[in-house]
């Protein structure tokens, strides 16, 4: 959401909205077990999880964003943080969860299914993988640049993970991340349209944010309603098994 005028405020909405339906998934998972966060970033989930869960492993590949992970970590004597290429991580333990929060949209399929494949093992019995990815409709879209990502349709990831014997237990709209990502590409809708001169981003911006705020959760349903592809971008959440579960 950076450089879309939005308030501050937006991302922490945004995080309190997901973090409610992440525990609605999470109801019936081991308590007293470890999760595993795979490149977690900052933090803010592995920070989340630590307060529910007995023991957290928080891996994050960049130095920067590491930095910050241990600051945050510092605070939950519960979290291992670890600095590695979740490529490359071995897991040392069984996990009553793994969360990958935007993490497989970095990753090319053939190593989305090795780790996958990697990570299927270390599940203790009655354990989920929790993915929460970014979709496109249909099809797939790669965009390079500094940070190269594909993006994947919910049929995509669908057989990708049966490729990997991970069955999909629940799929699920990300309706707070679609809100914001609407908002998102209103704002780049109206930069495209408008001399940056005249954009005036700081009045725009938190207009725009409110107007997707108080208008959830109608705004978010008219665009299907109207039989419209919008926002281009969305998101889901996926609560994986094994098919022996």
């Amino acid at each position: 959401m950076d450089d879309f005028g939005f308030p501050v405020g937006a991302g922490h909405f945004r995080f309190r909205a997901e973090s409610r339906i992440v525990w609605r998934l999470l109801q019936g998972v081991n308590p007293n077990g470890t999760v595993l966060d795979l490149g977690c970033g900052v933090g803010y989930w592995a920070a989340a999880f630590a307060r529910c869960f007995s023991r957290v492993v928080a891996v994050e590949g960049s130095g920067a964003l590491y930095q910050a992970l241990e600051a945050r970590s510092a605070a939950y004597p519960n979290i291992r943080p670890v600095l590695g290429n979740v490529l490359s991580f071995e897991p040392d333990a069984h996990y009553c969860l793994i969360f990958l929060g935007g993490l497989l949209m970095y990753l090319d399929e053939e190593d989305v299914i090795a780790l996958l494949g990697r990570l299927v093992a270390s599940l203790e019995p009655g354990g989920i993988i929790l993915c929460r990815e970014s979709t496109v409709r249909g099809g797939t879209e790669t965009y390079a640049g500094d940070y190269p990502v594909v993006y994947r349709s919910m049929q995509n990831y669908r057989r990708i993970f049966r490729q990997c014997g991970l069955t999909v237990r629940h799929a699920e709209r990300n309706e707070p991340y679609v809100l914001m990502q609407m908002g998102c590409e209103l704002i780049k809708k109206w930069k495209g349209l408008v001399p940056e001169s005249a954009q005036m981003l700081q009045i725009v911006g938190p207009l725009t944010y409110w107007v997707m705020r108080l208008g959830n959760p109608w705004l978010n349903r008219l665009p299907k309603a109207l039989e419209i592809p919008f926002p281009k971008l969305e998101n889901h959440f996926f609560v994986l098994e094994t098919e022996a579960a």
